[in-house]
């Protein structure tokens, strides 16, 4: 499978959703915000601010890896934190994911 073919799936805050092109080996974080949509991605993908906290699809969260301690520690200081939540700075796209849907989470502002 080529890198063209890798899509991931992603609902915007106002419910829209966007089919976006993905990169073998890029941080979904990256894949996002590089596509335009608003994910603050404060850290630039550090694990140390949890805005780019997304919500993944039911069907998808079996299918990545556990979070780490550090990504459970930055969830703890997320807004709207679920089951599903994960940051999306964590996610490496891989063959396997492609397809991945998932939505933004809200961010509260300081």
């Amino acid at each position: 499978m080529s890198d063209e073919e890798l899509k991931i799936y992603v609902t915007d805050l106002e419910g829209k959703n966007h089919e976006i092109p993905a990169l073998e080996g890029w941080r979904v974080m990256e894949i996002i915000r590089d596509y335009g949509l608003p994910i603050k991605a404060e850290c630039g993908g550090a694990c140390s601010c949890a805005t780019c906290h997304v919500h993944i699809d039911e069907e998808w969260i079996d299918k990545l890896y556990p979070p780490s301690e550090e990504e459970e520690d930055m969830l703890d200081m997320a807004y709207d934190v679920d089951d599903s939540s994960r940051l999306s700075c964590q996610i490496i796209m891989t063959p396997e994911l492609n397809g991945l849907k998932l939505r933004l989470a809200p961010i509260m502002d300081a």
